[in-house]
C-alpha cells in the first residue's frame, strides 16, 4: 500500500497564535496605562478591560487575574531594563572621560523610564505581587553593584567602604533626579531637567574621580561583573 502524502501544515494555528500575541500586547499596554493612572492597588481587571476596549470575558481568556497581568508586564519591563543598563555599562562607554561617561550611562536608563513610566509605578507600588518585588530587588542590586565596581575602578586605592558610599550616593542622586525628569512635561523642559541631573552628578563625582579617561585601562563587563583590563 502506498504511503499517504504528508499533509501541509495548517497555517490557522499560527494565525490564531499571532492574534493571541497581539491581544496580550494590547491588554498589557492597557494595564500599563491603568497602573500609571491609578496605581496597582486601585487598578482592577474591569478597568484594564475598558482601557483595552474588550470585555472582561475576553481579558480572562488570557489572564486569570490582575496579579497575572502585573507579573507578565513586570517580566517584560525588567527584561527591557536589563537591556538598557547593558547598553550603558559597555567597555567602550566605561573608557570615556567622565562627562561623556555620564551621557552614555544615564541616557539609556532615562530613555527606558521615559518610554515606560509604568516601571516605577509598578515596581514601587504598594501590594505588588511578591514575584515582581523579588525580581526588581535582584535587578536593582545588579545595577547598583555595577555602579560600585565602576567607582572602585576609578578609586583603586580607596577603602571599599568609601567606594560603596560614593556609588550609593550617586545612585540615590540619579533616582531622585529621575523622579523629577518623569514629572516634567516632555520637550525642552524635560531635556533641561536631564541636563541638570547630569550636571549634579558631574559636580559631585568630578572632585572624587576626576574627568579624565581612566589610565589603568578600560573596564569590561563579564557576566554582570565589572573587571579591569590593564595595559602593560
Amino acid at each position: 500500500m502506498s504511503e499517504k502524502p504528508e499533509m501541509s501544515e495548517d497555517p490557522k494555528p499560527r494565525r490564531r497564535q499571532a492574534r493571541g500575541e497581539r491581544r496580550i500586547t494590547q491588554l498589557l499596554q492597557a494595564a500599563a496605562n491603568v497602573f500609571c493612572a491609578n496605581g496597582y492597588t486601585a487598578a482592577s481587571t474591569n478597568a484594564i478591560a475598558r482601557e483595552a476596549h474588550v470585555s472582561p470575558g475576553t481579558l480572562y481568556q488570557y489572564f486569570p487575574n490582575k496579579e497575572a497581568i502585573a507579573v507578565e508586564l513586570g517580566e517584560r519591563l525588567m527584561h527591557e531594563m536589563r537591556e538598557a543598563h547593558g547598553q550603558a555599562f559597555t567597555p567602550e562607554n566605561l573608557a570615556l572621560p567622565l562627562p561623556e561617561l555620564l551621557d552614555a550611562v544615564v541616557d539609556p536608563l532615562i530613555a527606558f523610564n521615559c518610554a515606560n513610566p509604568v516601571f516605577l509605578a509598578l515596581m514601587h507600588g504598594s501590594e505588588v505581587p511578591g514575584q515582581i518585588a523579588e525580581e526588581h530587588d535582584a535587578l536593582h542590586a545588579s545595577l547598583i553593584e555595577r555602579v560600585r565596581q565602576l567607582i572602585a575602578h576609578y578609586l583603586p586605592d580607596s577603602p571599599p567602604a568609601d567606594c560603596v558610599r560614593v556609588a550609593d550616593m550617586s545612585f540615590a542622586v540619579f533616582k531622585g533626579g529621575l523622579h523629577l525628569v518623569l514629572a516634567t512635561p516632555e520637550g525642552p523642559e524635560r531635556d533641561a531637567t536631564i541636563t541638570e541631573l547630569k550636571q549634579v552628578l558631574l559636580r559631585y563625582l568630578d572632585p572624587v574621580i576626576g574627568t579624565g579617561v581612566p589610565t589603568a585601562g578600560a573596564p569590561a563587563i563579564a557576566d554582570g561583573a565589572l573587571t579591569t583590563s590593564r595595559t602593560p
